[in-house]
């Protein structure tokens, strides 16, 4: 017979799995990635500081866990490029990615200036257009399916104000994830967007005044902000064959209550 523990590992299981978290030295992405490898997954953080990946691979070992840096632009194709091919020469297969790299300003919108809109866009936005082009190219070709996960935003479903670039970029990635799960859902590439709410992730605390956390607690019935750890559950969700086969072209929405809320 069967344990409960058999159960969950059947559906939740990542183990010989490898996920490339992209944005994995930040807050909520590393949580992600940390996750995963409790899950069984070999996991590579992406970032730019090394540093900032440390503390984080050292809880992975430390508590059993498989993972490594690597250092790459993920808003160019060259080093996405590159990416892929030391992963494949590393951990020898990659079957999860996470794209999830992102900037944020609160700039007036008359005020926005082209470099500023451009910077934005080309992290936000082109950074998943191309990590979603090689990755998803390999997880196609390969023929064993796959799961890529896109980090979205409650601004990409609701209007949000005074990150008004960061809010467009994020409504285009839902809609390129939502395209590309239609067309590479006969290859068995799931591609799905996981929407944070209000979490203490690095750009939200950029623009965060007192004024600001009020008025997101008046819309937050759960009347608080989330922890990083919450995304973990939804990320297994969307990252395990067993649990999140099925699961593909959604938004799974992880915010307290706020997109529920009217008045």
């Amino acid at each position: 017979m069967s344990t409960p523990n058999d159960y969950l590992n059947s559906l939740f299981s990542l183990r010989g799995k490898v996920a490339v978290v992209i944005g994995g030295t930040g807050e909520l992405c590393g949580a992600m990635a940390e996750g995963m490898a409790g899950a069984g997954a070999e996991v590579v953080l992406v970032g730019r500081n090394e540093e900032k990946a440390k503390p984080r691979l050292e809880r992975i070992a430390a508590a059993g866990g498989k993972g490594y840096f690597v250092s790459a632009e993920a808003s160019e194709k060259g080093p996405l490029q590159a990416l892929l091919a030391t992963v494949l020469e590393r951990s020898g297969r990659v079957d999860i990615v996470v794209n999830g790299a992102g900037v944020n300003s609160a700039t007036p919108y008359l005020d926005i200036a082209e470099d500023e809109f451009d910077r934005i866009v080309k992290i936000n936005l082109k950074g998943v257009f191309l990590g979603c082009q090689i990755f998803g190219k390999y997880l196609v070709e390969r023929g064993e399916g796959g799961s890529i996960i896109n980090l979205g935003s409650m601004s990409g479903i609701v209007p949000l104000s005074r990150v008004f670039t960061y809010s467009a970029t994020k409504a285009a990635v839902h809609n390129l994830s939502k395209n590309l799960a239609r067309e590479w859902a006969p290859k068995r590439v799931r591609v799905n967007t996981l929407v944070p709410g209000f979490f203490p992730a690095e750009q939200n605390k950029k623009i965060l005044s007192p004024e600001r956390v009020a008025s997101i607690m008046g819309h937050t019935p759960m009347k608080r902000f989330g922890e990083a750890r919450e995304l973990v559950g939804a990320t297994l969700l969307l990252a395990a064959d067993g649990a999140g086969g099925f699961i593909t072209g959604s938004e799974i929405v992880v915010d307290g209550g706020y997109h529920a809320m009217t008045i």
